[in-house]
């Protein structure tokens, strides 16, 4: 990890850049692939799959119907664990549709509502490339579910066997989904966009992913596709103080770094020591990892930063504002309550940020590359829209009309003004 010291203010942009690829690189390859999906349908999907995947499928389509952990080959522990993270994500999640529909009466005679209604046809990327993430399935499939959405489309990249993931399929099965995708990558976002002979146009996209992924989601918008958020390489940034312990530290920064080559991860502290403490910790425990050399790809990017100060250093975590933030400093409590912009905080030595991607019950799908200052993380009301409604009775007509047509004029909107005068003349 890079290592800094007090670093100026004028220089923080500059500290809150995320490592890319090269936009145009991204893009060329992105318009490619979306014009061999929406010429190519089916075929090009197939042929994108065996190129970039490795596994050459003669359909894309999976149906999921019963599935047990016995007919996916799930072993009693990890069927425990989705089961465990389905009921915690679902009680969550369910809290958030609690939610009294509230008339207001602006005045006399005047009522107006707001109601939510399920986006009808939804479409789910769940990442399976270098890790099978069941968990996305989870924190994507509930909410949909809860929300009402009629159609659900999951796409998702094939393992070796082009069968797909059975714990994916099992978590899928939990979420009513009926039919799976073995489609990944810029291919999956084009075939939701466009539709394809098997699979679906959808009206709105949910999912994190790669670069590729991300840039597909952008691209997908000029087409009339609605996305949750540009939700591309994970990213954490823990803030701790010569109070944390170096090795929860290290192990939290970790967590994030066996991601991928291009996640990023970055300290904050006020402890010099500390600061030593993580680069020797974080020597020792990638040593013990499946994932080292991913792992110590994404090290290469990312940051360890010193300030002097509790308030400076939160400050810059703001300026940042990361996917994940870690708290692992003196009152945290009382310092959480400063966070302006964050995908999902965790507080106190022992809230991992692994909790919050797998089974405390919060959504994992949340915004990333500074995107937290203006996205919110995947709930159930990204899965719905608002429908406004207003009631008017001939005694609240009356006394709307006046400012109704004082506008309508003014605005030189006359057909406006009629459509009220019309009717208060005939009262």
């Amino acid at each position: 990890m890079q290592t800094r010291i007090n670093p100026p203010r004028k220089a923080w942009d500059r500290l809150c850049q995320r490592p890319a690829l090269t936009q145009g690189v991204l893009d060329e390859t992105v318009s490619k692939v979306f014009e061999q999906v929406k010429q190519g349908g089916d075929s090009a999907l197939l042929a994108l799959t065996e190129k970039y995947d490795g596994v050459k499928l003669t359909s894309v389509k999976i149906p999921i119907r019963s599935e047990t952990a016995e007919s996916v080959g799930l072993s009693s522990a990890l069927k425990g664990a989705v089961d465990t993270a389905y009921q915690n994500i679902w009680k969550f999640h369910c809290g958030q549709a609690e939610r009294e529909v509230q008339r207001m009466e602006t005045q006399p005679g005047v009522e107006c509502w707001q109601e939510p209604r399920a986006i009808e046809r939804v479409g789910l990327y769940v990442p399976g490339g270098t890790a099978p993430l069941i968990s996305t399935m989870l924190m994507l499939g509930v909410p949909a579910r809860i929300a009402g959405c009629r159609e659900v489309v999951v796409c998702t990249p094939p393992d070796t066997t082009g069968a797909g993931n059975g714990a994916i399929r099992y978590a899928a099965a939990l979420c009513g989904v009926k039919q799976l995708y073995m489609v990944g990558g810029a291919q999956a976002v084009a075939a939701m966009t466009f539709g394809t002979e098997s699979v679906p146009r959808v009206d709105k996209l949910f999912g994190p992913g790669n670069q590729y992924v991300t840039a597909a989601k952008t691209y997908a918008q000029r087409f009339g596709l609605a996305i949750d958020m540009p939700a591309g390489p994970s990213e954490v940034l823990v803030l701790a103080d010569d109070l944390a312990r170096p090795d929860f530290v290290a192990a939290d920064l970790l967590s994030q770094a066996e991601h991928g080559p291009d996640s990023q991860v970055v300290l904050v502290t006020t402890s010099r020591t500390l600061q030593n403490e993580v680069k020797n910790e974080l020597n020792r425990q990638i040593r013990l990892l499946k994932r080292s050399e991913i792992a110590a790809e994404a090290l290469k990017k990312s940051m360890s930063l010193w300030f002097p100060t509790m308030d400076t250093a939160l400050s810059f975590a703001n300026a940042y504002a990361p996917e994940h933030l870690i708290m692992q400093v003196d009152e945290a409590e009382v310092w959480a309550s400063c966070v302006q912009n964050a995908g999902s905080v965790f507080i106190g030595p022992y809230t991992p940020e692994s909790a919050g991607d797998y089974a405390s019950g919060t959504n994992h799908t949340l915004p990333t590359a500074g995107w937290a200052k203006t996205y919110s993380g995947v709930s159930v009301a990204s899965f719905q829209k608002t429908v406004t409604f207003q009631s008017i009775t001939p005694v609240g007509l009356r006394g709307l009309a006046p400012a109704i047509l004082s506008l309508a004029n003014a605005e030189g909107l006359t057909a406006h003004a009629r459509a009220v005068s019309i009717r208060v003349d005939n009262l």
